[in-house]
């Protein structure tokens, strides 16, 4: 049954010869997670475990607790083992979290209600939290600027040759369970499917040696291995379409969860032979958005932003939207690389919501812009438009960007990008571990909330 919070215990006064207390940051964010907007939405989430959660069964870990624990994870950067560790060992995130003197729910325990939040909830949430930062006055939402950013996924680098090793290791895999299921009606011995896994691990590696040499006879020895690869991989295709059949006919309890993961890769391996096929076999330049880059994150996306360092990133591209006083008001999950430019309306419309106005001052990079970006803004509102014009500029063009105020507004809005590399390197947009495109929605969502309610929490204790 879902619980709200245990009776309050201050551990404090327990102990006061320790002269234990929360630091500024923990008493603010302890202020803003009472809110009772927040406690309710995450609650009416976790309700969703079971038709009468709300109701019956025995007392689940209280949701003020889940709530906080989560937030404890993320602006800590620690995993959910960790967390577990360090509430449980300190008598201040104890006492931040609402825990007393119960015991701090384990890390699998934290991961299941986790997985429970949607996404959706999450952007709502943040959207609240903006309005709390406006109603304290940490932001007026007079000034905006926008810039997008790829977050990684926790993939290997992908390879045509080690996604098909992927593919017929874990087809092989499910195989094997499936043996176990239903018995001896797989027709397929032990033997072979190890052979079979095995053998693709090696021509994989072969396929990694003759990337190393040059020549027709490496550039030979590396179709043939492809070749042979291919074979293997469709010969476990085979016979994990001949099992689909007979386990779905199996009457026992895990054959809908192995027949469910049986459909979800199959068309997955699927795709990973058609685009070797016609890349190395067709002579066909794959485009990006039609390759498959991994069979555990399939939602991974290759994105190319021409940046020295980082020719090709694999994850998602975010969008973020930044106000006055260091607030994320908006954040996005793009699919694909689609341009810059086409985020103005959006970014816009999402501020004129939230803050009833439009802002005095909107500012991107060169890649916003665009005539039609200007023209929409000053249409809406914005007083003062800062979107730089890339390429060759006429002379009253470069007059207008020599203004005062132009300058002003770029040095503004370089500071979204040393606002980004600080929500990374504090873990708040690092690469997601969370799996499935679900959670990696959850990973950008509870970065953002409580990267928000971390930098109102500093500014209230900084002018209380």
């Amino acid at each position: 049954m879902i619980i709200d919070r245990y009776d309050p215990v201050r551990l404090f006064d327990l102990v006061p010869q320790l002269q234990l207390e929360l630091g500024p940051e923990l008493v603010g964010l302890d202020r803003l997670l009472d809110d009772d907007v927040l406690f309710q939405r995450v609650k009416a989430d976790l309700a969703r475990r079971a038709p009468l959660s709300l109701v019956h069964g025995r007392h689940s870990t209280p949701v003020e607790v889940i709530l906080r624990m989560l937030v404890v994870r993320r602006l800590y950067h620690w995993s959910y083992a960790d967390t577990e560790h360090f509430v449980s060992d300190s008598l201040v995130l104890r006492q931040f979290c609402r825990l007393g003197l119960q015991r701090a729910p384990d890390d699998t325990t934290l991961i299941r209600w986790a997985a429970l939040i949607q996404p959706a909830t999450l952007d709502e949430l943040n959207e609240h939290v903006v309005a709390l930062a406006r109603g304290l006055r940490v932001t007026r939402g007079h000034k905006l600027r926008t810039d997008g950013t790829v977050v990684e996924t926790t993939i290997h680098h992908p390879t045509d040759s080690s996604l098909l090793a992927d593919g017929v290791r874990v087809l092989n895999r499910l195989i094997k369970r499936a043996k176990e299921v239903v018995g001896d009606g797989i027709a397929a011995a032990d033997t072979v499917l190890h052979e079979r896994s095995r053998e693709a691990r090696q021509v994989a590696r072969d396929i990694g040696e003759t990337a190393r040499r040059r020549g027709d006879e490496a550039a030979h020895a590396r179709r043939t291995a492809y070749a042979r690869l291919v074979e293997i991989t469709a010969a476990s295709l085979e016979d994990a379409s001949r099992i689909a059949g007979q386990i779905a006919a199996a009457a026992t309890g895990r054959v809908g969860k192995l027949r469910a993961q049986v459909d979800h890769f199959v068309p997955l391996v699927e795709q990973v032979v058609d685009q070797t096929c016609r890349r190395l076999f067709g002579g066909e330049t794959v485009p990006a958005a039609e390759k498959l880059v991994s069979l555990f994150e399939p939602h991974t996306q290759i994105i190319c932003r021409g940046k020295a360092t980082r020719p090709t990133e694999f994850g998602r591209k975010i969008w973020l939207d930044e106000v006055d006083g260091g607030i994320i008001s908006r954040y996005q999950i793009l699919d694909g690389n689609p341009s810059d430019d086409q985020h103005v309306a959006p970014t816009l419309a999402q501020h004129q919501r939230l803050f009833g106005q439009p802002p005095d001052l909107f500012a991107g990079d060169r890649g916003v812009h665009s005539a039609e970006n200007e023209l929409t803004a000053q249409l809406l509102g914005v007083k003062q438009v800062a979107l730089p014009q890339p390429g060759a500029r006429s002379a009253a063009r470069q007059k207008h960007e020599s203004q005062e105020w132009f300058q002003e507004a770029k040095r503004f809005r370089a500071g979204i990008e040393g606002r980004i590399s600080g929500l990374k390197r504090h873990g708040y947009l690092g690469q997601c571990p969370d799996k499935g495109e679900a959670g990696f929605g959850r990973w950008i969502g509870w970065g953002i909330l409580t990267a928000n309610l971390a930098t109102i929490a500093r500014s209230v204790a900084a002018h209380p």
